[in-house]
């Protein structure tokens, strides 16, 4: 369709040095292990539409999710907030409350009880819609870690579709850090990247239906960009 693409290239080294210790020294001792010096390495491209809204970065744990989406989205990147007000509702950015509201409906918060509520008494699904309201009103793009990780799927379903609708809505940018497959048919991004291979992957109609992944659109480690079925 003649849309350009962009390609964020990414190639991050990793390394852990441990440290000696009384503790670690004794660990080693007792348990007749050494000290090892771990180095990770992760390369690819992200293949990122010129227009598009919703994105995923997916993977298993340890595949570099974090570590990729710091790099390429650090100044979107979202993990947690600070929480000091008595009732969430004050702990929102400055605004019309008006847009606070709406937000908080946009992203599947809605009791109204729990808006004055502290952050720290609400549920781990409430907790999750707060942070994600307040990133989406104070930031134009953003980049989600562990999203839905907390909830149970029927939860992280009824999200994604909220969370679908309302970045239509608002024309903002989202990226989500996930290692949950179910999420790819439910959020329906314009781009994913499979931290596993390091491939672009995308859904084509049928598979959206059945939730499964198309394993090679001819993106061979995000180097070389083929036919993409949407």
């Amino acid at each position: 369709d003649g849309e350009r693409l962009q390609m964020p290239y990414f190639d991050i080294v990793k390394e852990n040095k441990p440290v000696s210790t009384f503790r670690t020294s004794k660990i080693q001792a007792d348990y007749d292990v050494s000290f090892e010096h771990s180095r990770e390495h992760f390369v690819g491209e992200i293949v990122l539409p010129d227009n598009w809204l919703i994105g995923v970065i997916w993977g298993g744990s340890g595949t570099g999710k974090t570590t990729i989406a710091k790099e390429i989205f650090g100044d979107s990147y979202i993990n947690r907030f600070e929480y000091t007000h008595d009732s969430v509702i004050d702990d929102m950015p400055k605004g019309d409350i008006k847009d606070i509201e709406k937000m908080f409906y946009a992203v599947g918060f809605g009791s109204v009880p729990s808006w004055l509520k502290p952050y720290s008494v609400l549920s781990n699904g409430e907790k999750m819609r707060v942070d994600l309201a307040r990133a989406l009103l104070e930031k134009e793009k953003v980049c989600f870690d562990e999203f839905t990780s907390v909830v149970d799927r029927q939860v992280a379903q009824t999200m994604c579709i909220a969370v679908n609708k309302a970045i239509k809505r608002i024309g903002k940018q989202f990226i989500a850090v996930t290692c949950h497959k179910d999420i790819l048919q439910w959020l329906d991004a314009d781009w994913i990247f499979d931290t596993n291979t390091m491939q672009m992957v995308f859904l084509n109609a049928h598979e959206k239906n059945n939730n499964m992944l198309l394993n090679d659109v001819g993106v061979n480690n995000g180097k070389n960009l083929g036919v993409i079925t949407i």
